[in-house]
Parts: C-alpha cells; sequence; structure tokens
C-alpha cells in the first residue's frame, strides 16, 4: 500500500513561497540567525545559556511554559538515572536500559516525531492505532517542538535559519529545542492557521489563536501535563508491576538518557558541522548530513538517505542498513492499523545507488 509523497510538502511550498514564511516561524534568539553578510551567527557559551535561561524563565513570561515543562521533565527523568546507577545498578539491568534507551525509545521517536509527526511518511487506520503508537514509550518530547522546528530544518538544512545548525558547535545543536525550536510569539492568525496545518495530524489538541497570544504554543499547558502525567503513570505502575522499584527506576533513568542523547543527534549526523560524506554510503550532497552505522541499526535513522526521501516511510535503503522504524511501520500495515505509506527505496536503488555501482564498474574496467 503505497501513496504519493505527504501533501505537507506542497503546504510547505506554498508556505515558503509567502513572505518566508520559514524565515519567521520560529522564534528569533536574541543573537539572531545571520549577520548583515547573510552569514552564519555563532554565537558565544555565555550568550547561548543566556538565552537558555532567558526562555526557561516562567517567571519573567508565562510563554516560556512549554520550554521548562520539558527540561522539568528531563530533570525528573535524569533524578531517576541516578537513583538507577547508586541504587539498583547490576548489569543485567544495565543490559535492559541500554535496549529501552537506544532501541525502543530511540526507535519510537524515529517512528512517532520524525516519520509520522513531521513527514506523515504514512498513515494510521484510526485514532485509536495513533494513540497507541504515541504512547508506546514513556513521553519526554512535546510535538509541536520537535515538528515544527523540523520543517525549517530542512527547508534551511546547514544555513542560517537552520534550528540546530551544526556548523555553530555542540551546544548550539543541544540547547536548540529552548533556544532555537519554539514557535515565534508575534505570528498573526493566518500564520499560527499554517502551523496548526502542519500539526493536525499528530493528534496534538490545539490552542485557539487567542490561547496561543496567552501561552505562546500550539500545545495548551492544562491539557498537555495532564496526559504527560497519564502518560507516566501508566508506565511507571507497568514497570513497577513488572519488576518492582529497580526496573521502574531503569526505565525512567533509561528514558532520560535518551532525552540527553537525542539532543546531540542532529551535530554527529551532521558531520560535526563538517563535510564527511562517503562515496556510496552518502548520495545527498546539497547538506551535511550522513548516513552513520548506530544510530541506523538502534533506530533506523540513515539520515543522509532521509534527507534525500524526506517523507519516505522508510529510510534503510540498502541491504545493510536495518530500520526497525521500518520493520514496525511495515507490520502494522500488515495488521491492518497503517493504511498507506510512502517506500521510495526503489526509488533510490534506481536514481543514486545503481548509478553509482554502473560508475564504479566502468572506472573499474
Amino acid at each position: 500500500m503505497r501513496y504519493k509523497c505527504s501533501t505537507i510538502y506542497l503546504l510547505l511550498a506554498l508556505m515558503a513561497t509567502s513572505e518566508n514564511f520559514m524565515d519567521h516561524v520560529l522564534a528569533r534568539p536574541a543573537y539572531g540567525w545571520k549577520d548583515h553578510e547573510n552569514k552564519l551567527i555563532i554565537p558565544t557559551t555565555y550568550q547561548l545559556f543566556k538565552e537558555f535561561f532567558f526562555r526557561l524563565n516562567i517567571f519573567r513570561d508565562k510563554r516560556n511554559w512549554l520550554t521548562f515543562f520539558s527540561w522539568a521533565r528531563l530533570f525528573l527523568l535524569v533524578a531517576c538515572l541516578f537513583i538507577f546507577l547508586f541504587r539498583y545498578f547490576n548489569v543485567y539491568l544495565l543490559i535492559v536500559a541500554f535496549l529501552y534507551s537506544m532501541i525502543v525509545m530511540g526507535t519510537h521517536g524515529t517512528i512517532w516525531y520524525h516519520r509520522y509527526c513531521t513527514h506523515g511518511a504514512y498513515t494510521f487506520r484510526n485514532k485509536f492505532w495513533r494513540f497507541l503508537t504515541r504512547n508506546l514509550t514513556v513521553n519526554i518530547v512535546p510535538e509541536e517542538t520537535y515538528v515544527v522546528s523540523h520543517h525549517v530544518h530542512h527547508a534551511k538544512s546547514d544555513e542560517p535559519g537552520d534550528p540546530y545548525n551544526a556548523q555553530a558547535g555542540f551546544l548550539y545543536c543541544f540547547l536548540a529545542d529552548v533556544n532555537h525550536q519554539p514557535i515565534a510569539l508575534d505570528l498573526t492568525e493566518g500564520e499560527y492557521a499554517r502551523v496548526l496545518k502542519l500539526m493536525d495530524h499528530t493528534g496534538v489538541n490545539p490552542n485557539t489563536y487567542a490561547q496561543y497570544r496567552k501561552w505562546g504554543s500550539v500545545a495548551n499547558p492544562v491539557r498537555s501535563i495532564l496526559g504527560w502525567l497519564a502518560n507516566w503513570a501508566f508506565w511507571g505502575l507497568t514497570f513497577y508491576l513488572l519488576g518492582g522499584p529497580a526496573l521502574l527506576f531503569t526505565l525512567f533513568g533509561a528514558a532520560g538518557f535518551w532525552a540527553i542523547g537525542v539532543r546531540t543527534f542532529n551535530y554527529e549526523g551532521h558531520g560535526k558541522g563538517r563535510e564527511k560524506h562517503r562515496d556510496g554510503s552518502d548520495f545527498n550532497r546539497k547538506d551535511l548530513s550522513i548516513n552513520q552505522i548506530w544510530p541506523g541499526f538502534v533506530a533506523g535513522e540513515w539520515h543522509n538517505n532521509h534527507h534525500l526521501f524526506p517523507c519516505s516511510a522508510r529510510s534503510g535503503f540498502l541491504s545493510y542498513q536495518l530500520d526497525l522504524a521500518w520493520c514496525y511501520i511495515k507490520f502494522m500495515s500488515m495488521v491492518g492499523a497503517v493504511s498507506s505509506y510512502h517506500d521510495s527505496k526503489k526509488l533510490f536503488l534506481a536514481e543514486y545507488h545503481q548509478p553509482y555501482l554502473e560508475s564504479k564498474r566502468l572506472a573499474e574496467a
């Protein structure tokens, strides 16, 4: 079952031609995106942390609630990680923590936030399967933080305005969810409606425009916090019943480890800001994205392939490129939970890999 590339991209094309929507849909940091010569501004460490704490301060502006809320959850999970390390640590639980953080959390992030919420690479049969997939793991990342900024990332990959531009350094990427990814606070009603169109398939019950002006977000704080508490209560009780407090703190701590690690991914996935493309592996040369074995195997994140075909439900195109996220999507399709998907493997092989093999064969002849 297949369908043409998501209509999200037609929508984005229309948005991009409308007064550079992607230039100002995200809140501009105090140090800016680019200088008067249109070159990337690389802020100092002081500037990055100043912006970070400024945007976390809910006492200064309650519209900072989403960033504060996200990092409050992170600190709670990190506390669980320390309790696991100093109270319950053993080799067996370490293996369980590794599997949950690296494979379960990593693959779920690719399945839900990346391929579905952002790129619409597949569709669910009904809301039940969407709800189930959304809550397969401990909830950490707000959908709007990921989705809107990731569309900007693809529109401006490795250019000024890319919210996690690896050329600006590790901290620029690591603190991006606070410093660069929140939506702008001064969107017009029409612009806010466009943001909602990017989010309407995700199941997030959005704020009205008046509520957005009050809270500075698509997500409503009351509904978001209640949803977070319900998710954590369910998984906390499940882990406790399966393995007592040891398993509970192990897996919540593992989720915290993933939450830290995922903030480093784009820096690594774009070659730490340097060109590291490899012939025969990285066919997209329009940006610095690269395919990496580790995130590819544990989370299905073959990043250079993804930048070639962002709306594909599969990004592991070559025989060695294990794609666990695709395995889940394909399985859900087989049981009827996923009604359609887009798979670009044949197109990739025909347009990129086969011509490469042919040119290599001729060069060796």
